[in-house]
């Protein structure tokens, strides 16, 4: 056999075969739309080819495993058990219309022996639930004929019953009951296992199936990737060892558990795994549709069936972590400024780094999260390739994992992180001289304007809330002002490059933040009437554009504003000379040296 082998098959055809759907798998789903949408596919094409059998209905594919004489099924089992659930309804319809009605070849398809490895026979169903509740056992009873309606409700038993009571109803409604029915009903049932078809995969290993899941869309509610992923290394467990029902049933609750928390977060559980990956252990880069086969490979490194409980609190944690550093929080749920900065920036791939922080003290993990707000800002306004910001996380995250201390944390910064800023500082500067409205999206252009007026703030005031949370700089109430004013028309002739006013006017030197209820009556006004405005601004930055900080000798406001210069007129002298001292102030703001 090729290690995928795919082709379509009867209803006929595949009810030859036994199929089992393993606990690990998400409970049957479907509710009375679904399985009245599969019936009335086929019903339609019978109905409009009854003098004939020229015709196929396809209703999707499924992805199995062969495992000894069973074919374990991966994907594709709601519909699967819905035409099981279908057949029976048919058998029993018939029953009810003549109860000495021959239906020896339809319980074939329902049920039938097979020979086990020591060589006995047992009767067996088609198809084997083996949920953890009591699904399995009313599908058994509906299947033998055997009163179901005393097994106690959940959910998947009552869509169990629901599918096979709605089939049931379905041929009653659709055939009625006169003299034909029963040659009616017989040949809707010939039909439907002769001409409905469905695509098998069949693939040689688990690993493989993951893979031919990921890329198969099925319109039926098919088994999440990441079930799937928790079967490849937790359904071998209890071969190799022996682990009793209860703890098998906390891996899973634990992994249910993980699972609710990045979904809750609103993040991708595929990509989180490939951080993880990466955070935790040696790896090279690795593509997230990789992550199957590096988990297949590399269960020595993970130790996922040597110590499953270990590994998954392994992932419990870091997914804790992951959801915390998504909300701006550290590792121990606390908000953390830095974090909340990066947020801005609408990067993700510090995660790394930060997973493979977990270990650090809060002041370690504090220090770590204010140097990367730094360089993480540096590439991005240098344009450095992301990919190689990957490659480069890749061998950070090694190096973090071993730092126990903070002498060896500042030497990881001042070795790794300082060296690959200093090797941007340059085009930091050009950029910064350069930078203009359209050079990046606005979200990030109000970052910028954020820390540059934060830091002078914080600077003369000390680290109080008003000034440590970047949010008070970024909100409503807050707007992003222009000095020469968007609508430029009414101080055009007043400006000195009349001809390139356009260009001026979206320049960063031309930009400042003030509250909106200042900002609100000076739209489009002259520098002369915006003077009075800026000076009552709470922002030392803007104040500081139409007078000079001086509170008193060598005071923290004095030191904070002694590179801000004052203007008294507004043309693109006093423009292009902002811009030099703004870059110059980031510098100090994202801590580079020249």
């Amino acid at each position: 056999m090729a290690a995928i082998e795919s082709r379509d098959y009867t209803l006929e055809e595949l009810f030859q075969d036994f199929y089992v759907v393993k606990e690990y798998q998400r409970e049957y789903v479907w509710e009375e739309k679904q399985v009245l949408e599969l019936l009335e596919d086929v019903y339609e094409l019978f109905l409009d080819n009854k003098s004939g059998s020229d015709w196929e209905c396809f209703i999707g594919s499924i992805i199995v495993c062969k495992s000894q004489e069973l074919y374990e099924l991966i994907d594709g089992q709601q519909r699967m058990t819905t035409a099981y659930l279908i057949l029976c309804a048919v058998r029993d319809y018939l029953l009810e219309l003549n109860p000495d009605e021959p239906v020896g070849k339809i319980k074939e398809f329902i049920t039938s022996y097979c020979v086990e490895q020591n060589g006995n026979e047992r009767l067996k169903e088609r198809i084997e639930l083996q949920y953890d509740d009591e699904s399995r056992h009313v599908l058994e009873k509906i299947a033998r004929q055997q009163n179901f309606l005393d097994i106690s409700e959940n959910s998947s038993v009552q869509r169990i019953k629901n599918a096979y009571q709605v089939a049931l109803k379905f041929l009653k409604d659709e055939f009625g009951g006169n003299e034909t029915t029963i040659q009616q009903v017989r040949l809707f049932f010939a039909r439907f296992i002769k001409n409905v078809r469905v695509v098998r995969v069949e693939t040689k290993s688990m690993s493989q199936a993951l893979k031919v899941f990921a890329t198969i869309n099925n319109r039926g509610v098919g088994l999440d990737s990441m079930d799937l992923l928790k079967n490849l290394m937790f359904i071998q467990i209890s071969k190799d060892k022996i682990i009793k029902d209860k703890d098998f049933e906390r891996l899973k609750n634990k992994w249910k558990e993980m699972l609710k928390i990045l979904y809750e977060s609103n993040e991708n559980p595929i990509r989180f795994l490939r951080y993880f990956i990466i955070s935790k252990y040696d790896s090279e880069r690795i593509r997230e549709d990789k992550i199957y086969e590096w988990f297949d490979k590399n269960e020595s490194k993970c130790k996922y069936k040597d110590n499953p409980f270990e590994f998954v609190d392994s992932l419990l944690k870091s997914a804790k972590a992951f959801a915390n550093f998504k909300e701006g929080k550290d590792i121990f749920g606390k908000h953390n400024r830095y974090l909340l900065n990066i947020s801005y920036l609408s990067t993700s791939q510090h995660f790394v780094l930060l997973l493979a922080s977990q270990h650090f003290s809060k002041e370690m993990f504090i220090e770590i999260c204010k140097h990367l707000e730094n360089f993480l800002f540096i590439y991005i306004i240098t344009e450095a390739r992301s990919s190689k910001l990957e490659v480069l996380f890749v061998k950070w995250a090694s190096k973090l994992r071993q730092i126990n201390n903070q002498q060896s944390l500042d030497k990881f910064i001042s070795e790794e992180i300082q060296t690959e800023k200093q090797k941007l500082s340059e085009k930091f500067l050009l950029a910064f001289r350069q930078l203009d409205e359209n050079s990046v999206r606005k979200k990030v252009l109000q970052y910028i304007l954020a820390k540059l007026t934060q830091y002078i703030d914080e600077l003369a005031y000390g680290d109080i809330e008003a000034h440590t949370n970047l949010k008070n700089y970024i909100n409503r109430t807050v707007e992003i002002e222009h000095i020469l004013p968007q609508n430029y028309e009414l101080v055009r002739a007043s400006f000195d490059k009349e001809d390139q006013i356009y260009k001026y006017v979206k320049y960063l030197g031309n930009l400042t933040l003030i509250e909106k209820s200042i900002n609100t009556s000076i739209k489009n006004k002259t520098f002369e009437f915006k003077k009075n405005a800026y000076q009552k601004s709470k922002f030392l930055i803007t104040k500081s554009i139409v007078e000079p900080i001086n509170i008193g000798l060598n005071t923290a406001i004095d030191r904070a504003a002694k590179d801000l210069s004052t203007f008294t007129v507004w043309n693109s002298e006093s423009i292009e000379y902002r811009q030099e001292m703004l870059a110059q102030l980031a510098a100090k703001v994202w801590d580079i040296n020249y």
